[in-house]
């Protein structure tokens, strides 16, 4: 097994190298894969400089910015075609994981051949200590998942029950969350990857869906964690809640028509249903404006 590491940057040049110092040190890693996306703010040749210090820091940049799928399969397909890596890790700028982590999602494979995908629990600064892998869902469930209000009244018939993770190290999950995961190069590939028709969102449910179909499994490790600073980098490069919000609908869209199979009615019901959500993280955002009025008088 050779393992190799991909990070993904778009104007965080900053918060990448902070990544790269903490884990260039890691014996585990063969070599780190650097992929700018296109920034166009001097980034690639900010990190290109910094690599040329470090022997197993590699860079390589996108010919234009694809988003969060595009750039992460050319970081994948060079460490594969280039590197000979056998694994890759692919993480977000905003984690932070140790060795030991790594070492045990190694064993993950090690032990079971048909394991294509594998990921620690997440420590979040904001949200805390959480299960970042869930099943898949369909149609009603995909709806559900998005509202703020829907996914807290429904979280029993969105996540698995509890009893699936309690008392163990490890289980198997459809989908793994996408911020920091590791990933059997050659099982990958050959499942296609991330869907490149997406920018950004759902590129979890799309490879847990392409994983599973290609008839190989993804597990979450309950006994080790990673932090992650939740949307520090999707935040930089998409500030307005509501435009991120519109990117979500239109990614869910996509992974509806293409992985659910709707019809055109359900379509309907899925737009009528984000102008719901719309109507609600605008009377969230003026409650909490009003909250802040009242708490400075």
């Amino acid at each position: 097994m050779k393992l190799g590491c991909v990070i993904l940057n778009y104007r965080d040049a900053d918060r990448v190298l902070g990544l790269v110092s903490q884990i260039c040190g890691y014996s585990t890693l063969s070599d780190i894969i650097l992929v700018d996306n296109a920034s166009g703010d001097g980034s690639f040749e900010k990190l290109e400089e910094a690599a040329g210090c470090l022997e197993k820091v590699h860079v390589i940049q996108a010919a234009k910015n694809g988003g969060y799928g595009a750039g992460n399969n050319l970081g994948i397909r060079y460490g594969a075609e280039q590197r000979g890596d056998t694994h890759v890790v692919i993480a977000n700028p905003d984690v932070e994981f140790s060795e030991d982590c790594l070492k045990k999602l190694v064993q993950v494979f090690a032990h079971h051949p048909d394991v294509a995908a594998a990921a620690a629990s997440i420590e979040d600064a904001r949200l805390g200590c959480w299960r970042n892998g869930w099943p898949l869902r369909g149609f009603v469930g995909e709806l559900l998942s998005m509202g703020p209000v829907s996914r807290r009244l429904f979280r029993c018939f969105l996540e698995y029950p509890d009893s699936r993770f309690c008392g163990r190290k490890a289980a198997f999950v459809d989908a793994l969350h996408g911020s920091m995961l590791m990933v059997d190069a050659e099982k990958f590939l050959e499942c296609g990857g991330y869907d490149e028709g997406l920018f950004l969102y759902q590129e979890e449910a799309v490879l847990g869906w392409r994983l599973k179909t290609g008839g190989y499994r993804s597990v979450l490790l309950l006994n080790c964690s990673y932090r992650h600073e939740h949307s520090a980098s999707i935040g930089k490069a998409f500030q307005g809640q509501m435009e991120r919000q519109r990117l979500r609908e239109k990614s869910v869209l996509y992974y509806m028509k293409e992985y659910l199979f709707i019809n055109l009615v359900q379509e309907a019901i899925a737009k009528l249903w984000f102008g719901v959500i719309r109507l609600e993280i605008r009377a969230a955002n003026g409650f909490m404006m009003l909250k802040g009025v009242f708490c400075k008088e």
